[in-house]
């Protein structure tokens, strides 16, 4: 793990005891993006960082979810939700840049609100292409990049800046199906799938 990603991993295992406080706001933000986004997903589904475990409750009764998460203290809130519920999740430690899984295991990846926190975006993209089977789903929400001052001005100064979403999806292999911006423009979903 490189020192950029060392970083970012303490940072989210500080923040996670009190993450969750903010479910209201991304609820209200977000609407029913969640529940639109994970019920599209078909059988073995990935979470790439999978939080606190946000998007657990909102996934199909038939699939098989595996979640992965940087943060120790992160995956321990996602335990606390998923024992709550009747569908069976793995949750695993792992980093989005470098999944600790096969080529082709999964039938749908799904990435909500982390693409932003990922020191390497196209990396991770790389890799959720690389676990995907041919013809399976990427399901993104994310943050997109800042394109008005004075923020515009504070992503310019970022290493590496963000870019949007689907762009840096396209960038990495995959063909979007569909994308729309929401909360006024600062939000992206994406559809996407790999090519076979």
């Amino acid at each position: 793990m490189d020192e950029r990603t060392e970083r970012v991993r303490g940072q989210w295992d500080q923040m996670a005891r009190g993450y969750d406080r903010g479910e209201r706001i991304q609820r209200l933000v977000l609407g029913g993006t969640r529940a639109r986004l994970c019920g599209r997903a078909r059988g073995r589904v990935l979470d790439v960082a999978v939080g606190t475990g946000h998007n657990l409750p909102y996934y199909p009764e038939d699939v098989e979810v595996t979640g992965v998460d940087l943060s120790p203290g992160m995956l321990a809130k996602a335990r606390s939700r998923a024992a709550g519920l009747a569908a069976e999740v793995d949750l695993r430690e792992g980093d989005a840049q470098d999944l600790p899984f096969g080529d082709g295991e999964f039938d749908t990846v799904v990435c909500a609100l982390a693409l932003c926190t990922i020191p390497d975006q196209y990396r991770a993209l790389s890799e959720m292409r690389r676990v995907l089977r041919p013809g399976g789903l990427l399901l993104l929400v994310d943050h997109v990049e800042y394109t008005r001052w004075p923020l515009r001005r504070r992503e310019a100064r970022k290493d590496r800046p963000r870019r949007l979403p689907r762009h840096v999806a396209v960038d990495a292999g995959f063909t979007v199906d569909h994308h729309d911006r929401m909360a006024l423009g600062f939000i992206e979903r994406v559809v996407a799938h790999r090519d076979a």
